[in-house]
């Protein structure tokens, strides 16, 4: 047999569903402190703004209303991207859904605006990469 080839059985620890690993904490290490669970609800909503912001359209989405003067129409969010208007909508339900837009009917137009914690939020994290 090829050495190459050949498995040295010093190398492996055999491990079964009945060992339990213990592994000891470097010296001067510090213990984790513990954190309380979100509750179901909060980490929900927080999970969904994340997914929300996670898209790069929806991103670009929530900057280009986000920095305008008033509500922005659909149609020319649509105009700014080079996507079909049912997309648009879609990504802007996602936005409004996590909390970040909120959105009114005028006829046959909808007009979104950002929301005060999506400007924080937006603000927050372009600091980040400064």
């Amino acid at each position: 047999m090829d050495s190459r080839h050949r498995i040295e059985i010093c190398q492996y620890i055999i491990v079964t569903s009945s060992t339990r690993a213990f592994r000891a904490r470097p010296e001067g290490c510090c213990p984790l402190r513990s954190i309380e669970p979100l509750e179901r609800i909060r980490r929900g909503r927080l999970v969904g703004v994340f997914k929300a912001l996670a898209d790069p359209t929806r991103l670009e989405i929530l900057r280009l209303v986000s920095a305008q003067s008033g509500a922005t129409c659909v149609c020319d969010i649509v105009e700014h991207f080079e996507l079909s208007q049912p997309t648009i909508s879609h990504h802007l339900k996602v936005l409004r859904d996590a909390g970040l837009l909120t959105s009114v009917k005028l006829g046959i137009w909808s007009f979104h605006s950002p929301t005060g914690r999506a400007r924080e939020l937006l603000t927050e994290a372009e600091s980040l990469l400064a």
